[in-house]
């Protein structure tokens, strides 16, 4: 094993972290290679700078005139210069203040300064890599976003274990979940995905679920098992009933306990409307851990991003700088989320009224960008097929049993005919 890798996991040693880690997470590191030894070297190569794999012409990168007549407020270095490894470091900070701000529970001395990867699934990835060994179990809700599995299963090798949330009568089932939960704990150690606003259902936990739901990962903890929960926090914010608990899960879980280790993983890919931007955080939590043992996690995902994608997007991460300090970006995100939320109310209000559908049946949704029917009777790939080829509508099914429908992308005015599409073609459905 490297001696930095050594190094690091003796920092780590007496904390849960450590017997968390992956046989990937005890032995990645940051090399002292190109990178480091660049970033010495842009502080202290006052005369030429010949460390890092870029061309520079007045001290500035070379850049094509075709790129960069496009972002002309831009300098070359905001556009086509590597970013750090760990991500630019006004964007880290900013991410954390507004984390702090958007969750007023959050308690600072308990996170880390947030991590840069490409997209949220990097950061599960990149998560998934560090903690995760092969044959073992990690929790999710299930259906799940199919990505889990790619992750988690195919990639890791591990085992996902799915937990329905909720109840024959649609309710948020936890005992069901208290259940699995402490199962997992009388064999040492839980690690488990949380992914709220969900994807596919779209729901979110009340505030007393919540709640409820941190105190089954508390019982974990104080029953002697270390907790990893995964935070996937790709549609927060896009809460649409007053009930909803509107901060991160993650706020509750960073200063729950020594023995958890929360893992948020979030970003401006869906908050702020750049899906493409391929630009998320990673920004870890717990009670046990002091400053030295964030930096040591911190350079280990470091380790893992370097070994994968290298670095995050320059461009992304400097237009969403520029995005956030724009007079007219608070005013646009809430036209937008009013425009999600008349979307959202419309299809609630369809569902209500067609509560008594003989072969589709809602599951609660309240928030995100999707919504989710369960198939009794009616296979959802027939569904899927029959709607896509006969009336020229797109749906995800999701095994056999359920139809997601990503009611963001469908226009307000569009909404009831899609439904009555949707829930009409179930009823014509072979025996």
């Amino acid at each position: 094993m490297n001696t930095l890798a050594i190094e690091l996991n003796e920092v780590l040693r007496e904390t849960p972290v450590f017997r968390l880690l992956s046989d990937f997470g005890k032995r990645i590191y940051f090399p002292h290679g190109i990178i480091s030894q660049s970033a010495e070297a842009k502080k202290a190569a006052v005369k030429a700078d010949g460390t890092i794999g870029m061309a520079y012409s007045d001290g500035k990168p070379l850049i094509l005139p075709a790129i960069k007549r496009y972002l002309p407020d831009f300098e070359p270095s905001e556009i086509v210069a590597y970013a750090p490894t760990a991500g630019n470091e006004k964007a880290r900070e900013l991410w954390k203040k507004m984390l702090l701000r958007k969750n007023p529970s959050l308690d600072a001395d308990y996170i880390s300064l947030p991590v840069v990867t490409s997209g949220v699934t990097a950061g599960i990835s990149c998560t998934a890599d560090i903690f995760l060994n092969s044959g073992q179990t990690i929790l999710s809700a299930a259906p799940a976003w199919d990505n889990y599995h790619l992750i988690f299963e195919d990639r890791r090798g591990g085992v996902m274990r799915g937990i329905e949330f909720f109840d024959d009568d649609g309710r948020f089932d936890i005992q069901k979940i208290r259940k699995a939960i402490m199962e997992e704990a009388r064999k040492g150690s839980v690690r488990i995905i949380l992914n709220f606003p969900n994807n596919p259902t779209g729901y979110s936990p009340s505030i007393s679920e919540a709640h409820a739901l941190v105190e089954c990962i508390s019982e974990a903890a104080e029953s002697g098992a270390d907790v990893m929960v995964i935070c996937d926090d790709a549609y927060f914010g896009f809460f649409y009933e007053d009930d909803i608990y509107k901060e991160s899960i993650f706020s509750l879980l960073s200063s729950l306990h020594k023995r958890v280790l929360a893992i948020k993983t979030d970003g401006p890919t869906k908050e702020d409307y750049c899906w493409g931007f391929r630009l998320a955080m990673v920004t870890i939590g717990s009670k046990g851990l002091r400053t030295e043992h964030f930096n040591a996690l911190t350079t280990k995902f470091m380790g893992a991003i370097r070994s994968s994608v290298s670095c995050a997007n320059t461009l992304a991460q400097s237009l969403f700088l520029r995005a956030c300090d724009d007079d007219t970006t608070a005013a646009a995100q809430a036209v937008f989320f009013d425009i999600l939320k008349d979307r959202y109310n419309a299809v609630k209000q369809f569902t209500q009224a067609h509560k008594n559908h003989p072969r589709l049946s809602p599951m609660p949704f309240n928030s995100g960008y999707f919504m989710c029917l369960r198939c009794n009777g009616v296979d959802a790939g027939w569904l899927r097929r029959e709607l896509l080829e006969k009336h020229g509508i797109g749906v995800i099914a999701f095994g056999g049993e359920y139809i997601r429908v990503a009611f963001s992308s469908i226009e307000k005015e569009l909404i009831p005919a899609v439904f009555t599409a949707i829930y009409d073609t179930a009823l014509s459905a072979p025996a």
